[in-house]
């Protein structure tokens, strides 16, 4: 058993007189390895920490003490000309690097970062990253197959400060057996060769850590699991690792005694030992790019730091590992009441006797496998047998919310950021909005001024390409009513959107004017574009880009002689000319454009409808019904006339394909300018011989257009249409049964089961009152006039 290390008071050198310092090795967001830096720093003592972080994020270190930061979080780095090249370093509550940040500041100890900077590491393109796994090396080794069970069990269900000398000599001889891509390996290793000095590693005691303890695997146990897998230590990393060795160089060299350097397991043996000349080193970084980089600190989630995001270093339960660090007091009992509490908001039943079952059972299985205390395998399994009976679902609902979770960070009003972001922030807080990483639904009153505002900078957002909300999908194409629905969710890669939005302007108003106006006034910017950008402008109050946009609305309609261009861009303006009084936007000048594109559209619609294909003729049904829908909500007497007008036009062809005759005397129908009676003899004619089945099924499809209604309140046509059918030959009817099925299908299930009741028992459908009073003296006379037709009489 090792002597006790005694403490010495920060700035003391160690007993040799000569500076000590001590590599840490840590896996990125583990609770076991926090916890046990934190032990391990408070024995060593130093006074100066160097972390795995870009080196250019040092003034940065000071907001982590701030009032309002709050893990997660992470550093975000991004070219200032090009934002959307950018790098990200996330740090949870649980991650040994921000444990190492919170120690040096409650204790006054110089920190800094060591790893390459921001600004290289944005310059580099196409750099290869660690393609070793040494994690999975040593689980496999330890009869593991899976690296995170392995590393839960040995490391994070436990807090012990001698645990990296153990970890470090672990990773040396993985490291011992590792193929080097170039020659630059030689180079690196010459100038940090492994092994331990008396002088700069652990204390007395220490060194005997890997061998004396029996979870983590022997040499031997390492050569077989390496026959099976070829380790790589890439350029990139003896580069990153040569930088290091650079920084702790230049720290020993400004009076540092005792330092202390924490990173990933993985570089702990190529930092250790004496640190030799700083020539290969040197010459190993030289040529770097050298690039531009601006850095700042940015909300995280846990959900982001889980593998299965993507991100390289994830873990696969970030919500279980917050937990265990925060909670360590009866972990597994106060884990599992949680997911309980979780079961029970869903409406699913949990007792408190299926929690004391659950911990017995994680507890025992824990007993069972030897292992000191319950992991997350063991909870999981729990809480499959016991809490969620089994149900996989259930499971998969604990797993998002608990195991993953979905914590969102914050940071300090005065972290540096670009204005645009400064701005968000002030809106935010004045309309007292906050970001949740959660899904929620907000309802918007746009009668209330509050409301009207959070709709303006909700739709800024969206225009900026910053997709915090999302119209619900009922509320999309009704916009300008006095409700609205937004579902808001915050991710934290919309940082990185709100930089990007940052090069059109300081303020969210601004910024959205001049990126509206400049999609508006690209050359290839349609009728339909401009008049959906006019209408967005509209919705997010930006009044410095209307005029502009109206102005370009009118001098591109004026050139595009495209009918179909032209339709779709009408059902935008009158809607926001109908609703218009709600956001009080002046309307006289929309007014003016909308009625031109209307002339214009009803002009050149009977000669676009010539010579359409089927699929052309879809699309252009769809935009006259969406033409037609904004024109009766208008209640405009002459735009409807004329609109009504041309339609009746078309209903009068038999030159153009059916669906759009078909939908042209639907919409009369719908009017009233045609009656039942007179639908019912189009229909007649349409069905008549001398016209092709797939015309006919055409003009069907165009006439009933997804409203089954009709048929079921409208005897007559459904008989013209039933009989028509019959008469079909198979030919006939194979080739329009597609068309038919898709006419039928569209309508709801309530509107097929009346129709085939009616055509099953050949009787009205509706609650109408029937009568069977016959006038015999009336119907004699319509026999006799019959028999004189047929001349029988």
């Amino acid at each position: 058993m090792s002597a006790p290390t005694v403490a010495r008071p920060a700035g003391e050198p160690s007993a040799s007189g000569q500076p000590e310092t001590r590599v840490f090795g840590i896996r990125h967001h583990g609770p076991g390895s926090a916890r046990s830096l934190r032990l391990a720093l408070e024995r060593f003592r130093p006074d100066a920490i160097l972390i795995e972080g870009p080196a250019d994020a040092d003034p940065l270190i000071g907001f982590v003490a701030a009032d309002g930061m709050e893990p997660p979080v992470a550093l975000l780095g991004y070219h200032p000309d090009a934002p959307a090249k950018a790098a990200l370093w996330p740090f949870a509550l649980f991650s040994p690097e921000w444990q190492a940040l919170t120690y040096a500041a409650e204790n006054a100890v110089h920190v800094a970062f060591c790893d390459l900077p921001a600004a290289t590491t944005l310059a580099m393109e196409n750099e290869p990253g660690d393609n070793t796994d040494p994690l999975g090396l040593l689980a496999a080794a330890g009869g593991y197959d899976d690296a995170e069970r392995w590393w839960d069990a040995i490391v994070e269900s436990a807090s012990d400060a001698d645990i990296f000398a153990a970890v470090n000599e672990a990773m040396a001889a993985l490291r011992e057996h590792a193929e080097h891509p170039d020659d630059e390996a030689t180079d690196s290793e010459a100038a940090a060769p492994d092994g331990a000095d008396a002088d700069t590693t652990a204390a007395e005691g220490d060194s005997g850590a890997a061998s004396n303890d029996p979870s983590m695997p022997t040499d031997p146990a390492v050569d077989v699991e390496l026959e099976r897998q070829r380790i790589v230590v890439d350029a990139h990393t003896l580069r990153r690792e040569a930088y290091m060795r650079l920084v702790m160089r230049k720290t020993l060299k400004d009076g540092a005694q005792r330092l202390a350097v924490v990173c990933g397991a993985w570089h702990a043996p190529a930092l250790e030992g004496k640190l030799g000349p700083a020539t290969a080193d040197a010459r190993l970084v030289k040529g770097l790019p050298k690039g531009k980089a601006t850095l700042t600190w940015v909300p995280w989630t846990h959900s982001r730091l889980a593998s299965s995001s993507g991100y390289g270093a994830g873990i696969t339960s970030p919500g279980w590992y917050h937990h265990l660090f925060t909670q360590t007091e009866q972990p597994i009992a106060r884990w599992l009441t949680k997911v309980a509490g979780t079961l029970r908001t869903h409406d699913l039943p949990v007792s408190s006797a299926h929690i004391i079952e659950s911990v017995r059972l994680a507890e025992t299985l824990a007993t069972l496998r030897e292992r000191p205390l319950a992991g997350l395998s063991e909870v999981t399994e729990a809480t499959r047998a016991v809490l969620c009976d089994g149900d996989e679902t259930m499971l998969r609902l604990v797993s998002t919310e608990l195991v993953v979770g979905e914590a969102l960070g914050a940071v300090p009003d005065g972290t540096p950021t670009v204005p645009l972001e400064a701005d968000l922030r002030a809106q935010l807080k004045t309309l007292r909005m906050k970001l949740e990483a959660l899904e929620r639904t907000v309802d918007l009153d746009l009668r209330t001024e509050r409301d009207q505002a959070k709709s303006r900078l909700l739709h800024r957002l969206r225009l900026l390409g910053v997709g915090w909300g999302r119209q619900a999908d009922s509320q999309v194409r009704n916009t300008g009513t006095f409700r609205e629905t937004w579902k808001l969710q915050w991710r934290p890669e919309l940082a990185i959107s709100v930089v990007e939005a940052a090069r059109w302007g300081t303020t969210l108003r601004t910024a959205a004017e001049a990126k509206i106006l400049d999609t508006a006034t690209n050359p290839d910017a349609t009728v339909g574009v401009v008049a959906a950008a006019l209408e967005s402008a509209l919705l997010a109050d930006l009044g410095g880009a209307t005029e502009g946009l109206i102005t370009r609305l009118e001098s591109v309609a004026a050139l595009d002689h495209d009918v179909t261009h032209l339709l779709a861009a009408i059902p935008g303006l009158l809607r926001t000319l109908r609703y218009g009084d709600v956001r009080g936007t002046d309307t006289a000048a929309l007014t003016r454009v909308a009625d031109s594109l209307l002339v214009r559209s009803c002009a050149g619609l009977p000669s676009a409808v010539t010579g359409l294909d089927a699929d052309a003729a879809t699309e252009l049904r769809s935009l006259i019904d969406a033409v037609h829908l904004a024109l009766s909500a208008r209640n405009d007497e002459w735009a409807t006339t004329t609109w009504l007008t041309t339609l009746r036009t078309l209903a009068d062809r038999d030159d153009i394909h059916g669906g759009l005759v078909g939908r042209a005397v639907r919409l009369l129908c719908d009017a009233e300018l045609i009656d039942s009676n007179e639908s019912a003899r189009r229909l007649s004619a349409a069905l008549s011989v001398g016209r092709a089945a797939a015309d006919k099924a055409a003009w069907i499809d165009g006439f009933l257009g997804g409203r089954g209604l009709l048929l079921v309140h409208d005897r007559n046509l459904l008989s013209l249409i039933d009989t028509w059918l019959r008469e079909l030959d198979e030919p006939q009817f194979v080739a329009t049964l597609p068309l038919l099925r898709r006419t039928f299908g569209a309508f709801d299930s309530g509107e097929r089961q009346a129709i085939a009741q009616a055509v099953r028992h050949g009787a009205p459908t509706t609650s109408a009152p029937t009568t069977t009073d016959y006038d015999t003296d009336r119907g004699a006379l319509a026999l006799q006039a019959a028999a004189e037709i047929l001349g029988v009489a």
